[in-house]
């Protein structure tokens, strides 16, 4: 199992700075990965250039680039520049966002996403396995059939004859598509007694492609916060926010992937609370109805050897990637953490 950085958004400011400080920090460690996000503020493919010309050694991948957001084309050709600038380190991560984002940002119709999903990642492949893209799908059409378009070949070659492709997935049906149709899974709300459930799904989806249920080769990337500290109590509490935001705020009332993931997870009652205070803007009351039971699952939080158990804990149930999102207050502590999690890794006995 290795290590892997999620750096998020920038937001402002020197963040940035801050999020090079911790890359660089990871680097150093052995990390295999960072990852960045995008929502309706940075986008990813910016901060991972930046990072990828700063880095020797570390992959930079998409967590995640939206499917809305551009066309499968446009996905192709800045994959296949980042896997250029960076000499191979570049790794693709896809997802659809949510019906909120799609329509509201994007103005994407937010319908039928799976279907969308395999499209745009059949034209995605096609085009960085530079063939001649012709496609005629639901969705997507190359090139349109009434005009002067006609189909073309990516100009840029990838330094890899494949860049890997990771979907985020959430609901059921999506982690069957996972395994169907990605190199790897970015989860999110990870706990490693749900985990293997999940992954049943993933392997719904592997069996359709390869005829066989295994999942190697295939890298189950769990995204886990992080925070030390001798009062376990304390330490999930700057977590908090960001669970709530999630179970709570991330959609609407009658459609939110995350507070479903929590319901499947054991916490239909609670996942209710938090949503109905978030969505009535209670915001601090929402934090305070997350139980301390599902952050302490989700998260990697204590001292050095509390740390270890969960690891091992994560590798047992099948993760091969654990991607840390430090949640310190100053990028000081955060390296601090970053570097207790290595020798966390160390202790465990799992790491590769």
């Amino acid at each position: 199992m290795r290590l892997g950085l999620n750096i998020g958004f920038v937001y402002g400011g020197d963040d940035h700075l801050d999020h090079l400080r911790l890359v660089k920090e990871a680097e150093a460690l052995g990390f295999s990965v960072t990852w960045a996000a995008e929502a309706y503020g940075s986008d990813a493919a910016t901060l991972l250039s930046w990072i990828a010309a700063q880095t020797t050694t570390i992959d930079v991948g998409a967590a995640v680039f939206q499917i809305p957001a551009r066309t499968p084309a446009m996905t192709a050709m800045t994959a296949a520049t980042l896997d250029r600038l960076s000499n191979g380190r570049f790794r693709l991560g896809l997802g659809v966002s949510g019906p909120q984002v799609s329509e509201g940002w994007h103005g994407v119709r937010f319908s039928q996403p799976l279907l969308r999903t395999r499209e745009y990642v059949d034209i995605v492949n096609a085009a960085l396995r530079r063939e001649t893209v012709a496609y005629e799908g639901k969705y997507f059409t190359l090139p349109l059939p009434d005009g002067p378009g006609k189909a073309l070949k990516l100009t840029v070659r990838p330094i890899r004859d494949h860049v890997p492709v990771y979907l985020a997935a959430v609901g059921p049906k999506n982690l069957e598509l996972a395994g169907e149709i990605a190199d790897g899974w970015l989860g999110i709300l990870n706990d490693p007694g749900f985990l293997g459930e999940q992954l049943n799904q993933i392997r719904t989806g592997r069996e359709r492609k390869t005829g066989q249920q295994d999942l190697d080769g295939f890298d189950v990337v769990v995204t886990t916060p992080l925070m030390t500290g001798d009062d376990i109590q304390a330490a999930a509490d700057p977590v908090r926010g960001y669970a709530a935001l999630y179970i709570g705020g991330m959609g609407s009332r009658e459609k939110n992937f995350y507070n479903a993931l929590a319901v499947r997870m054991g916490y239909a009652e609670e996942a209710k609370e938090i949503q109905d205070l978030y969505l009535d803007k209670k915001h601090r009351e929402a934090m305070a109805a997350v139980p301390f039971g599902f952050l302490d699952s989700i998260s990697l939080l204590g001292d050095k050897a509390r740390m270890a158990d969960k690891l091992r804990a994560y590798a047992e149930a099948g993760a091969t990637t654990v991607a840390l999102t430090p949640f310190a207050s100053t990028v000081e502590q955060r390296i601090a953490d970053l570097r207790t999690a290595a020798e966390a890794l160390e202790l465990s006995g799992v790491g590769n």
